[in-house]
C-alpha cells in the first residue's frame, strides 16, 4: 500500500486539500491537530517537571537529613508510595476520585490533575536519585561546612547540593526523556496531546503507518532536544578536576 503523506494537508471535517498543509479557514488540517497536540504534550510535561525537579530535590533532600529522624521517615514514606503505585492508577486516582473525595478539586481543569500525577510520580524517582547524589559525596564535605561557621542549611545550600547536582544531572537527564514519553499516558483521560491525537487520526483517515511515524518522530525529535539540552547544562556546570564517583577516578 503506498504511503500519502498528504493526509496531514486535509481538513480534519470536510476532508478537502489545503494547498499550504495549513488551514486558511475555521478547519484545520491534520498537521495543524498534530501541532497542537504537541504543544499540548510539550506542556504537560514541562509543568511536571517543574512539579517533580521542586518536589523531588525537597524530599530527596530530606531524606540525608542528620538528626532528623522523622523528616527522613516521612520524605521515605512518599518516595515508596508514588514509585511503586503504576502511573495509570494514579492519573486515574487524581483525576477520577480525588475531585470526588475533596470538591475543593473538582474545579481544577484536567490538565492541572494530570500535571500533578506526573510531577509527583516522577518526585519520587528524582527523591531517589538526589538521595544517592548527595550521599555520594566525601562526608568531609558536610563537616568542612559545618566547620567554617555555617548552619546546616548553609551547608546543604552553599556545599553539599551545587556537587551533588553535577552528579545527579545524566539520570536527571533521562528522567525528564521518561517524563515526556510518560505524558503519553494523558490519552487515557482525553488531553489532546500526541498520543491522542494519534489515536482519533488513524482511526478517521486510516493512515495509520503515516500518522503513528509522524508521531514516534515528533517524540524522538522532543526527547532528543531534552538530551542535548541537558548534556548543555552538565557540560557548563563542569568543575575540572572533579570526577563523579564510580566512574574511575575521585574527588
Amino acid at each position: 500500500m503506498a504511503w500519502d503523506w498528504q493526509v496531514f494537508c486535509k481538513t480534519t471535517t470536510e476532508g478537502t486539500m489545503e494547498a499550504t498543509c495549513w488551514s486558511s479557514g475555521s478547519d484545520i488540517t491534520y498537521l495543524e491537530w498534530m501541532v497542537h497536540a504537541w504543544g499540548w504534550t510539550l506542556s504537560v510535561a514541562a509543568c511536571a517537571w517543574v512539579i517533580a525537579v521542586i518536589v523531588g530535590g525537597l524530599v530527596g533532600t530530606a531524606r540525608t537529613l542528620p538528626n532528623s529522624p522523622w523528616v527522613v521517615r516521612l520524605a521515605n514514606a512518599w518516595v515508596e508510595l508514588f514509585r511503586n503505585i503504576p502511573i495509570l492508577v494514579q492519573l486515574f486516582i487524581w483525576y477520577f476520585v480525588v475531585p470526588k473525595a475533596f470538591p475543593l478539586f473538582q474545579q481544577v481543569p484536567g490538565f492541572l490533575l494530570v500535571v500533578f500525577a506526573l510531577g509527583f510520580f516522577t518526585s519520587a524517582r528524582i527523591a531517589e536519585q538526589v538521595r544517592a547524589g548527595i550521599q555520594a559525596l566525601p562526608r568531609g564535605q558536610r563537616y568542612a561546612g559545618l566547620a567554617v561557621g555555617f548552619t546546616t542549611a548553609q551547608t546543604y545550600r552553599y556545599v553539599i547540593l551545587p556537587m551533588a547536582l553535577r552528579i545527579i544531572l545524566p539520570p536527571l537527564t533521562s528522567e525528564s526523556m521518561n517524563l515526556l514519553k510518560n505524558s503519553s499516558v494523558a490519552f487515557a483521560v482525553s488531553i489532546a496531546e500526541l498520543t491522542m491525537f494519534a489515536l482519533q487520526a488513524q482511526e478517521e483517515t486510516s493512515r495509520g503507518i503515516e500518522i503513528y511515524l509522524a508521531v514516534t518522530l515528533l517524540y524522538a525529535f522532543s526527547a532528543f532536544v531534552v538530551n542535548r539540552i541537558f548534556a548543555l547544562i552538565e557540560k557548563r556546570m563542569r568543575i575540572p578536576g572533579f570526577i563523579v564517583a564510580g566512574t574511575g577516578g575521585g574527588h
